[in-house]
């Protein structure tokens, strides 16, 4: 999507260049994926963000830290942004690769038991297909390492933030009132979610609230017409990305996208609740949740957004 702020004649010519800085893998589980030959809406991609990806240790903790599917519906000229919570309980497939049988456990557990990575989000596809009966049009992997270049290389983002916060991985405080941030200070403030007064559905905001103002710092900035940090933005992009396309070629996912502006990004919330079950917290799903992902296969998403303003983000 900032590549494709870029518009004009020039988008083809830095889609080739991103097509041939990024890594691409087969990240969708094969009963995750939807079959098609063309770009055309409505669509569903799986975001899944971690500090880790491949280990030779499939026991080592690589739990998914966010979960995003992003749903652009048929005219493919905005983007609804459905945060998954890390803590919902759903049932995980079996991994036999990393000899995890399958049962019950936290969603983000899925991309530990098949092993991070590319497995790791395999099996969290397959969860998700699982639960929501929704087949996917591509995966990307977010490394958080190379997405703080691509927020500093944009000149940082302005995030306004609505109630204090205080980091439990760098014991910074985060204030109220509207910020100039890096790419430190931005992920470490969108990654928190102890002390805030949603807890964990508060991060997801503010998750949603990250994409949306770096797409507002690349599109309102001579970024676009500075080649020299253009091409540095779009080598950060692709170091931290690893995608599966679905068959595609980038350059046509890129080129679908290209009339998305930072201004039709919309935040959801995933109809659900705590709920502390044998003394764990998990989020369970409450009834809006099926309507919801009803809608996202049979192309109506506009109008649950409308019948179900409690759970719209506005970003």
């Amino acid at each position: 999507m900032l590549i494709s702020g870029a518009g004009g004649a020039g988008l083809h010519m830095l889609a080739d260049r991103y097509d041939n800085s990024v890594v691409k893998e087969m990240l969708l589980d094969p009963a995750a994926r939807r079959e098609r030959g063309d770009v055309t809406g409505p669509l569903n991609y799986l975001l899944v963000g971690s500090d880790q990806r491949d280990t030779a240790d499939p026991g080592t903790d690589q739990r998914s830290d966010t979960i995003m599917i992003a749903h652009l519906p048929a005219g493919l000229d905005r983007a609804y942004l459905i945060s998954v919570p890390r803590d919902l309980l759903v049932e995980i497939p079996p991994a036999p690769a990393g000899n995890y049988p399958g049962g019950p456990d936290k969603i983000n557990s899925a991309f530990q038991y098949g092993g991070g990575g590319q497995g790791g989000t395999r099996l969290l596809s397959a969860t998700l297909t699982r639960l929501t009966g929704i087949r996917f049009d591509g995966a990307a992997l977010v490394n958080f390492a190379g997405f703080q270049r691509v927020v500093d290389l944009l000149g940082g983002v302005r995030m306004c933030v609505d109630t204090p916060v205080r980091s439990i991985h760098t014991k910074s405080v985060f204030n109220p009132g509207c910020h100039q941030m890096n790419g430190a200070q931005a992920l470490d403030y969108a990654r928190q979610r102890y002390d805030l007064p949603n807890g964990d559905f508060d991060r997801q905001r503010h998750q949603q609230q990250l994409l949306r103002a770096m797409m507002d710092k690349a599109t309102t900035t001579d970024m676009l017409r500075n080649p020299l940090r253009l091409d540095q933005v779009i080598r950060a992009i692709g170091s931290s990305f690893t995608v599966d396309t679905n068959g595609t070629p980038l350059e046509e996912m890129i080129f679908a996208m290209r009339r998305i502006r930072s201004d039709g990004l919309l935040g959801i919330q995933l109809p659900s609740h705590s709920e502390m079950i044998d003394e764990v917290s998990y989020v369970l799903l409450d009834e809006p949740a099926n309507t919801l992902f009803d809608s996202m296969r049979h192309t109506s998403l506009d109008n649950w957004v409308r019948a179900n303003p409690k759970w719209v983000n506005r970003l």
